[in-house]
């Protein structure tokens, strides 16, 4: 039976129920959005006791589809004050999904000051208190429960920031290695799984890949088919397993769209000492338990991931991505990797989205709270956000809440939710995406980069506003649709190169429930996506005037090409008229 398990904080009662007709075909982002949108007032507080916090896994989770690992969290934002949905890799969503559970909801709020553990096996579902865990870090409280509960155990968990309510928070999913660095980090999440007094849930299932499928035939060869797909093109089968996602870091900087000193320039130049090369070429040297084409989840086949070691071979940080890079690298001007790593190991320890916290330490360092470039400073004003001090709080509480304590104007958010990296103003279809999205400034629900600068999928010149309203709105239909399945985001790069690639989704998709979708019914999927969450969002205040970037990106020239953000709001306006 495909079921939802409903676990009631307030009286602490687990119930479960038969997927509803109306939320069949979902998955996912789809479900996730669909559930909050349906069950959770618009106008409530997200810390209270009306928000929800819901996991799901994709349609393809838990099958042998290739890269299909993902789970969707959502809920009402504590950042953005909207609707929320941030997924994570790790290798609790296949255990979900072949436990036959097609969402996990998380309701109510504990009227006492305990804090509690779900756990999740084929007997079913039971909540124990949990105080020896209060207080403790991922890494902690992953190692703990590991050892009580197998090292196969799937573990969801937060760290201190989230059960210290700080909006930066996100929820951690462990790795196949136990780490803790899986992160469905945006938008505070985490802080709303610590509203509900939830510290971790636990999952055992003694299956990985085996969610029914109605014809295995047919979705073996389409599963096999798409497998070469993505092993056959440039992107995913060599520069990602090869350096990561980090291999961004130069591509962007030599673009001019790599955000630098709080996005005061475009280009870093420092930027070959923190990116995928110089990361593999620190794991080769070191050694040890150091590795690239790491593998986020069972099933991927891109193996774009990393475990980045210290000087002594041991783990220092699993994984050390892309925007992590950034955010804590050439946004803060932080030009040392080891740095770098262990403010990215802190981040994961301590519960925070590396992302948010890298904007807020860039919003500090700004206001002079410590130098731009300060990497021991950055450190120690992490260690303040574990301790839970008035300047720690403040930094936990992401970039815009920094900016307003320091009187600074220069705040790259959207929704309160801050930029990631690539500056818009270099790739305008990624400001479009920033603007207008329903999820605050999240460059992954649409990702026009592909289409601007990496050249996939077409074209479109990234400092012209020609077409750039389209492509966003195109690529956040297509990425609403993505979300649902389970999918890895990267496989978008050969499903928009190789004309297979959809096709073969498709025929995953119909084979495993006995369907006939076709590419329209996809994109229909998509569109009904971002209608329930703009819908919430409009319902919870976030008008027209929400759907735009940051006046300073209107006004100051990026250095690398002396342009500004400058497509029309009108113009932004119209992309929902679909």
């Amino acid at each position: 039976m495909d079921k939802i398990v409903r676990v009631n904080m307030s009286d602490r009662k687990i119930s479960i129920e038969e997927l509803p007709a109306e939320f069949q075909g979902l998955g996912g982002r789809g479900l996730t959005s669909a559930i909050i949108a349906k069950e959770v007032p618009p106008a409530c507080h997200p810390l209270g006791e009306s928000n929800k916090l819901v996991f799901a896994p994709g349609l393809l989770t838990g099958t042998r589809a290739p890269s299909s690992g993902r789970l969707s969290v959502g809920g009402k934002s504590p950042l953005t004050g909207g609707i929320k949905e941030s997924n994570a890799g790790g290798i609790t969503p296949q255990k979900l999904a072949n436990l036959g559970i097609r969402a996990l909801i998380i309701e109510g709020k504990p009227k006492d000051d305990g804090i509690y553990l779900l756990h999740l096996n084929e007997g079913g579902a039971e909540l124990v208190p949990a105080p020896e865990l209060k207080g403790l870090g991922t890494y902690e409280v992953n190692h703990k429960l590991r050892q009580k509960y197998g090292k196969n155990a799937g573990i969801i968990c937060i760290g201190p920031a989230g059960e210290m309510l700080m909006a930066g928070a996100g929820v951690s999913t462990n790795d196949m290695e136990g780490h803790p660095g899986r992160y469905a980090g945006r938008g505070g999440l985490g802080a709303v799984m610590g509203s509900k007094k939830l510290k971790a849930i636990v999952i055992n299932c003694s299956t990985t890949f085996d969610v029914p499928v109605k014809n295995k035939q047919k979705f073996e060869s389409a599963a096999k088919k798409f497998t070469e797909i993505i092993r056959n093109h440039p992107l995913t089968s060599q520069a990602l397993p090869a350096f990561g996602t980090a291999a961004l870091v130069n591509v962007i900087n030599e673009a001019g769209a790599l955000p630098t000193r709080n996005f005061k320039y475009g280009r870093f130049e420092r930027a070959s000492e923190t990116g995928g090369e110089k990361i593999a070429e620190i794991v080769g040297k070191r050694g040890g338990k150091g590795k690239m084409g790491h593998q986020c989840h069972p099933g991927c086949v891109i193996h774009c991931s990393n475990i980045y070691p210290d000087e002594k071979g041991e783990v220092l940080c699993a994984p050390v991505e892309y925007e992590s890079v950034w955010a804590l690298g050439a946004n803060c001007e932080i030009d040392n990797i080891d740095q770098i790593a262990e403010l990215n190991r802190l981040c994961n320890d301590i519960g925070l989205d590396t992302i948010e916290t890298g904007a807020a330490l860039a919003v500090a360092m700004e206001a002079g709270v410590i130098s731009f470039g300060d990497g021991q400073g950055a450190i120690q004003l992490l260690k303040e956000a574990r301790k839970g001090s008035p300047m720690g709080r403040i930094i936990g509480h992401g970039a815009a809440i920094t900016g307003k304590i320091f009187g600074i104007t220069r705040v790259p958010v959207v929704k309160g939710q801050a930029l990631a990296a690539y500056d818009p103003r270099a790739v305008k279809g990624i400001g479009v995406t920033y603007a207008t999205s329903p999820m605050g400034a999240d460059h992954t629900a649409g990702y026009s980069v592909a289409a601007n600068v990496l050249k996939v999928g077409g074209f479109v010149e990234p400092l012209g506003t020609e077409g750039q309203v389209e492509l966003s709105r195109d690529l956040q239909i297509a990425t609403a649709a993505v979300d649902c399945t389970g999918l890895c985001l990267f496989v978008a790069f050969p499903v928009l190169d190789d004309p297979e690639g959809l096709p073969a989704v498709i025929e995953m998709i119909n084979a495993m429930y006995g369907v006939n979708l076709t590419g329209d019914d996809v994109v229909a999927l998509g569109k009904q996506v971002l209608k329930t969450e703009r819908e919430f969002n409009l319902a919870a205040g976030l008008g027209r005037s929400s759907d735009d970037l940051p006046e300073f990106l209107r006004r100051e020239p990026v250095t690398t090409h002396n342009t500004v953000f400058d497509i029309n709001k009108d113009e932004l306006d119209k992309l929902f008229n679909f």
